[in-house]
């Protein structure tokens, strides 16, 4: 009796540690604060709705181009996508990316899935009314956590197409794979819940994964692509959760500038 009684304690010690410690894990946000360095680019200062500034870094399209609004993954902030600026400056294509709450430039902040949201779609008002970038020009999209953000912004009617890059199904799908023994479903706070919310987006969807994805299995970017009304899924041969643009970065760039020109492209 006294072992099952320590067993117990023990668990429910597990599960308490993992609900007051879970956005530590989901938002283990750098802060360093660089400031992105970019010819050619502008940083942007929105204030939000709730009072919060919202940092974003800004490449104009060329005349008749799209923007690509950019959502980072939760290991990165601003000035760590200058290379993937410049990668899709070159392809022809505008850049606007967004920082989060409690990240980088923002790190007073404390990130959750709802300011999350709220900042992103702050800095995309922001980018129709402020910077002139008109919806039919716009291409949203998310990368690894991004792709949650970028998923809730469509389903609020922003943008045009749609790109999930290393996209999840949810949270709590990543997070029992990840930790089976734990009630995760019962326990997580930010749900981002890619896969319930893709059916009632009708947006051109591209779904990008590394076939060798150790964080987020390659089966939920399949799973998404399948759950979409619109979608195509390109898969990344050999690519990991983190070096998807190392290992076949000039033709994944490729693939996404050519979505987001809306040319076809075969393969």
């Amino acid at each position: 009796m006294q072992v099952l009684l320590t067993i117990t304690l023990a668990y429910a010690a597990v599960c308490t540690l993992a609900y007051v410690g879970q956005r530590k894990l989901l938002f283990p946000a750098p802060t360093r604060g660089d400031v992105p360095v970019m010819d050619g680019a502008t940083m942007t200062k929105v204030t939000a709705p709730s009072g919060r500034i919202v940092h974003a870094l800004h490449v104009p399209a060329p005349e008749g181009a799209p923007t690509l609004v950019h959502f980072h993954g939760n290991g990165e902030e601003l000035a760590d996508l200058v290379p993937l600026a410049w990668s899709f400056h070159r392809a022809g294509i505008g850049f606007f990316a967004v920082e989060y709450p409690g990240y980088g430039l923002s790190k007073d902040q404390t990130p959750s899935e709802a300011q999350l949201y709220a900042d992103s779609e702050a800095a995309l008002w922001h980018l129709h009314n402020g910077l002139g970038v008109p919806t039919e020009d716009v291409v949203l999209q998310g990368q690894s956590l991004g792709s949650g953000v970028a998923t809730e912004m469509a389903k609020r009617g922003h943008g045009a197409r749609l790109v999930l890059i290393s996209p999840f199904t949810s949270v709590p799908d990543v997070a029992a794979r990840t930790l089976p023994f734990l009630p995760v479903r019962m326990l997580i706070k930010d749900q981002f819940a890619n896969l319930e919310k893709a059916p009632k987006i009708v947006l051109p969807v591209l779904v990008v994964h590394g076939t060798q994805d150790e964080i987020i299995p390659v089966d939920m970017g399949e799973a998404l692509s399948k759950a979409f009304p619109n979608a195509s899924l390109f898969l990344a041969e050999g690519a990991h959760h983190n070096d998807l643009f190392v290992q076949d970065g000039r033709r994944v760039v490729d693939r996404i500038a050519a979505f987001a020109k809306g040319e076809y492209v075969e393969g």
